[in-house]
C-alpha cells in the first residue's frame, strides 16, 4: 500500500487529483482527510504527500457544492438548462445502469456504480432544496434564523 500511495502521489498534481478522485467517489472530504491523516500517522505517507491529497479533497468538495448550486441557475437557453443537475442526473443514472447491467468487467461495473451514486446524490440534494424552499418565504423561520446576534449561538 505504501508503494501504491507513493506512486499515486509522486507529484503535487497527482496527489491533488488523487484527493479529488477519492472525495468524488466517497463523497466526503472529511473521510478522505481522516484516512490520509491515519496514513501519515502510521508512516505509510509523508506529510508532503498528504498535503496534496487533502487539498484535492477540498477541491472535490467544492466541485460537488458547485454542481449542486447549478440547480439555482435561471435562464431559458438550452445550455443553461443542460447545466442543471435535474437535466444531466438522469443521463448519468441511465449510463451507470447500462454499465452495471451489461458490462462484464469489474472496472466498468464500478464506474457504473459511481455514476448511479452520483446521480442519486444530485437527486437527493435537489429534493431537499425543493423541500425547504418554502421556508425562505416564512417570516417565522427567517426571523428565527436571523435572531441570533451572537455568532456562537447562531
Amino acid at each position: 500500500m505504501e508503494a501504491l500511495l507513493s506512486k499515486l502521489t509522486s507529484s503535487r498534481l497527482s496527489a491533488v487529483l488523487l484527493g479529488l478522485a477519492v472525495t468524488a467517489v466517497i463523497q466526503s472530504s472529511s473521510a478522505t482527510t481522516v484516512m490520509v491523516v491515519g496514513f501519515v500517522n502510521s508512516g505509510i505517507m509523508k506529510l508532503t504527500q498528504a498535503a496534496g491529497v487533502i487539498m484535492g479533497a477540498n477541491i472535490g468538495t467544492t466541485v460537488t457544492a458547485w454542481l449542486v448550486s447549478l440547480a439555482g441557475i435561471e435562464g431559458d437557453t438550452l445550455f443553461l438548462k443542460l447545466l442543471k443537475p435535474s437535466s444531466f442526473s438522469p443521463v448519468l443514472a441511465a449510463l451507470g445502469m447500462i454499465f452495471i447491467l451489461f458490462s462484464k468487467e469489474k472496472k466498468k461495473k464500478d464506474i457504473g456504480t459511481i455514476l448511479v451514486g452520483f446521480a442519486i446524490l444530485m437527486y437527493g440534494m435537489e429534493t431537499m432544496s425543493g423541500a425547504v424552499e418554502p421556508l425562505s418565504d416564512d417570516p417565522n423561520f427567517t426571523g428565527l434564523m436571523t435572531a441570533f446576534t451572537n455568532p456562537v449561538l447562531g
